[in-house]
Parts: structure tokens; C-alpha cells; sequence
């Protein structure tokens, strides 16, 4: 890697996270620590994937960042791709939207087609457009336009509270969220550094599949949740098991399984495909679920040592495979049992791990072919070379006449806000 990066080891704080712990835990993910900025700092579970990043990054100009890596550098490692789509929207959004007056409109009654009024002529001014000429078929169209773009649902072209409030931010609060985007796009591998890698991106809910630094396939995932986020990390793939069993949490055996067999007696087991052993040790054995004191784990007057684990099958919640990722936070990428959830347009549904769209595509692209799968149980299928698997969080995508912007439900954009501006920081434009 060029020096004139200045590379430094990102992430290192993050690395001190703790350890994995000493009792088991099972197959559901666990929080990253809050010492973990997650707005931008990534995870860097193996430190030679930090690429380019520096912790805590501060404001700069992006633009000249990107002119830097210009002709001179084109057998060079240069940054990421979508770094390079992210700048070239962040010039276009300033030339455009960003050019506009940014005046006030205050809060009041939805505008719409025939309205007037003072707050109509603002609004007109707002957009570029000269007053007096009421809410015509010109504003009616600038407003759908600027509701398509800042991701302010489906466009109508009313001037409701919602875009009211979005266009009194200003243009230099969605600047700020496309360079928090272009610093998560920094991190991100650099060019000629991997044949083929992953991006998981929590932000749109999509996998990509990066061959030679191009997309070589897209899919659907389902992450984590506002309440169970899918962090930002970087991680090596490095196996997968077909048939996987779940492992039940032992949090999870009191909360959920021992009230279960309250509530349905022992045939909650055999109902739902799950098995007891005596222990979580290598010489484990399976036990009757009639030996183990329910009622006492229930209570939690007694902590569970068992072992609840759910058979492979349809049942599965990880279904025919798991990708397993070695990390301290318990996420790895595997198949599910409801493909429907698929067709959802709002895929933050998971307890923080990812869900595949299409494990057998996936399992095809990281292995080279779909590897041969026998009936056995935790059936362990090593990579020929381990994959990087570089989960992020991107809620600007670039387009052909600039960029759209996506909701931010872990709210790591507002989080990041502080991370990168302070209140009187600017970011440099396109002229």
C-alpha cells in the first residue's frame, strides 16, 4: 500500500472489544460495545483489513481527496469504487440543489397545487424559482423531484411537514450525509488489494459480490433491527457449516424455552424439532428433556448449563447453511426460512445477523461452485481461501444524475455528525 495514503491501522480501540466470553452464548449476536463510534468506526476484526481508515476522522475535502488519486495513480491502489461514485454525486448534488437559495419556510398548512400566500412565494425562492407565480405545475414538479431524492417516501408533490422540515435542514446538512457516506466508502477495500470480497450494507439492506473491484452480483439481505443493529466490521470468512443446528442462548433457554414447556408441556420439543444435551463440552450427550427442572429455569432461580439446540431442516432458523465469520460479536451470514420477507421493502427485520436472499448463489460465488453437501449434520465446508466480508452502512446511493438518499434507521448518520462536524465546519465545493 502507498505510503502517500498514509495508512494507519484503523480501528484499534475496537479491537480491545471484549473477548469473546467465557460461558457460551450460543448462535444470537451481542451488542457492540459503546466505546465502538459505529457512526463511522468500523470493527477491524482481523487489523491487515483496515485499508485506509483513520479513527475519528475529521472534515476535509473530498473532492480534493478524490483529485488526488487521479491519472498519475492508475496503477496504483486507489480507494474503493463507490468512493469515487459518492464524490462525483457529492459535486453534482452541490451544482444543483445546493446551488439554491436556502431561506426559511415557516411551519404551517401543507402547500399544494393552488395554494398562495408568502409561504408559497418562500418556497418558490427555496427552489430557485421567482415569486408570485403561486403553486403552479413547475413547483408541483420541482417538490416531487425533491422528494424522490431525499427519500422522502413516495412523491406527491405537497409541500407537507415532512418536506417543509427536510428542505429548512439545508443543503449543507445532506452535503454532510453524503461525506459521512464518502468516509464509510473510504474504508471500504482499496482497489487491486482483494480478487473478490463482499460489502454487506446494512444501509440498503443488499449484498454485493466484488470481483477484479466490480460488482460481479447483487442480492437482498435481511439485518439487524433499530434495537438489534448489524454493526459495521470487517471480517474473514473462512468456512461454512451446511445442515447447521441453532444453538438456543442460555439467556434464551429461560426466557423463551423454559416458559415454552410451561406453556406447552414437553412436547414443545419434539413440535419444533429441538433437542437437550447435558452440557455445552465436547463430550456433551443428549439428555430427557423431563430430567431438567423447567420450572426452576423459568424462575431463574437456577441458571441453565444445558444445552437446547433446533435440528437441521426447513424449521431451521439458519435453514441449509451458515457462513461463519469469527468475530467476538456472534454475526455470521446464513439462509432462512421465510423467503418472503424478501419482498419487503424495509429489511431491518433480523437480530443483527444477515440473512441471505439466495444462499446456494452466495455459497457458489465464495466457493467457486456449489460445494458437494451430504446429509450429515454440522457439516463443516472450509473456503479454498478466506473471503473479506466488509460489512458497512451506506444510506446515500449514487445515481447517473447524482445521488438518492435512504432512511437512517440506526441512526448512525446522526451519530456521525459530531464524529465529522463540528458547528461551524464546512465542506469545500465543486468550485
Amino acid at each position: 500500500m502507498s505510503k502517500k495514503l498514509g495508512l494507519i491501522i484503523g480501528g484499534l480501540a475496537a479491537l480491545a472489544a471484549a473477548p469473546l466470553a467465557a460461558q457460551p452464548r450460543g448462535d444470537e449476536p451481542i451488542a457492540v460495545p459503546r466505546t465502538i463510534k459505529q457512526g463511522i468506526d468500523f470493527v477491524y476484526v482481523d487489523p491487515k483489513m483496515s485499508s485506509v481508515a483513520k479513527r475519528r476522522q475529521r472534515p476535509q475535502n473530498w473532492l480534493a481527496r478524490m483529485f488526488d488519486f487521479g491519472a498519475s495513480n492508475r496503477n496504483r491502489s486507489t480507494p474503493n469504487p463507490l468512493f469515487y461514485e459518492l464524490g462525483r454525486g457529492l459535486q453534482q448534488y452541490q451544482s444543483t440543489w445546493g446551488r439554491l437559495p436556502q431561506v426559511k419556510i415557516p411551519a404551517g398548512a401543507a402547500l399544494k397545487r393552488g395554494s398562495k400566500g408568502k409561504r408559497v412565494d418562500l418556497l418558490r425562492t427555496r427552489l430557485g424559482l421567482a415569486p408570485g407565480g403561486g403553486y403552479d405545475d413547475r413547483l408541483f414538479q420541482l417538490i416531487s423531484s425533491y422528494q424522490t431524492v431525499h427519500g422522502l417516501g413516495t412523491p406527491d408533490g405537497i409541500a407537507g411537514k415532512a418536506t417543509i422540515a427536510s428542505l429548512n435542514r439545508g443543503s449543507m446538512h445532506y452535503a454532510q450525509r453524503i461525506a459521512i457516506n464518502l468516509e464509510r466508502a473510504y474504508r471500504l477495500p482499496l482497489t487491486r488489494t482483494f480478487d473478490r470480497y463482499v460489502i454487506v450494507d446494512s444501509g440498503s439492506a443488499m449484498a454485493h459480490l466484488f470481483a477484479g473491484d466490480r460488482v460481479a452480483d447483487s442480492m437482498r439481505i435481511i439485518v439487524g433491527t433499530p434495537k438489534t443493529k448489524t454493526p459495521m466490521m470487517a471480517v474473514l470468512m473462512h468456512n461454512a457449516k451446511a445442515n447447521p443446528y441453532w444453538h438456543v442462548p442460555p439467556e434464551m433457554v429461560r426466557s423463551l424455552t423454559a416458559k415454552k414447556v410451561g406453556e406447552q408441556g414437553l412436547s414443545y420439543f419434539k413440535n419444533f424439532h429441538y433437542e437437550v444435551l447435558s452440557d455445552w463440552g465436547p463430550n456433551r450427550r443428549e439428555i430427557d428433556p423431563a430430567t431438567v427442572n423447567w420450572k426452576a429455569i423459568a424462575s431463574g432461580k437456577q441458571q441453565p448449563t444445558i444445552l437446547v439446540r433446533q435440528e437441521p431442516g426447513p424449521w431451521n432458523s439458519m435453514r441449509n447453511m451458515k457462513f461463519e465469520m469469527p468475530n467476538d460479536f456472534g454475526i455470521y451470514l446464513h439462509d432462512t426460512p421465510h423467503p418472503e420477507l424478501f419482498a419487503q421493502t424495509d429489511r431491518h427485520l433480523s437480530n443483527g445477523c444477515v440473512r441471505l436472499e439466495d444462499y446456494k448463489r452466495f455459497a457458489n460465488w465464495v466457493f467457486g461452485r456449489m460445494p458437494p453437501i451430504s446429509g450429515q449434520p454440522e457439516q463443516v465446508i472450509e473456503l479454498p481461501r478466506p473471503v473479506p466480508i466488509y460489512m458497512t452502512y451506506l444510506t446515500v446511493t449514487p445515481t447517473v444524475n447524482g445521488v438518492l438518499f435512504r432512511p437512517d434507521p440506526y441512526g448512525f448518520d446522526s451519530l456521525a455528525m459530531p464524529q465529522m462536524f463540528g458547528p461551524a465546519t464546512r465542506i469545500a465545493s465543486v468550485s
